[in-house]
């Protein structure tokens, strides 16, 4: 077992098998050693595990909950593609998207769900740079999306 599915085992986690893109993009694009990752959201089982606005109808905990959710999914399409997270040198960025109610302005509470999972997980390595944008809506009334570009191991 790998350093970083040993540190996963150690959190409870247990990635999923990531779903496969309903529209014309590619979950994983790699130029020389970086990859980006399209966005994910906080879906388990294929179904969201909350939806709607923070600020209305979802506290900042439950948009935390959801953000590490999405980090999980995340990190189930970078082991799909890579085969080895171990290969994972540094978590360069987060862009994190908040469907966020009038007047909500607390979206990098929200987005510290997920950079907190990525450091708990990758430790030095998983602390990056960071953008939390509030926006009115988001596909499929998701809380959360998020998108990642992670330097890799040639």
């Amino acid at each position: 077992m790998s350093k970083i599915e040993d540190r996963l085992q150690e959190l409870g986690i247990d990635l999923p098998e990531p779903g496969e893109p309903k529209f014309s993009y590619i979950p994983c694009n790699q130029t020389g050693n970086l990859l980006y990752l399209s966005g994910q959201d906080c879906r388990i089982n294929g179904e969201l595990m909350y939806k709607g606005k923070l600020g209305k109808e979802l506290t900042i905990e439950q948009g935390q909950e959801a953000a590490r959710q999405t980090i999980i999914n995340c990190l189930a399409v970078l082991q799909s593609y890579l085969g080895d997270l171990d290969r994972v040198v540094k978590v360069v960025k987060l862009l994190g998207f908040v469907n966020s109610a009038t007047g909500f302005a607390d979206q990098p509470y929200v987005m510290n769900g997920a950079s907190n999972l990525l450091v708990d997980v990758f430790g030095e390595s998983g602390k990056h740079a960071r953008s939390a944008i509030g926006t009115s809506e988001l596909p499929f009334d998701t809380p959360v999306e998020i998108e990642l570009i992670v330097e890799i191991q040639s």
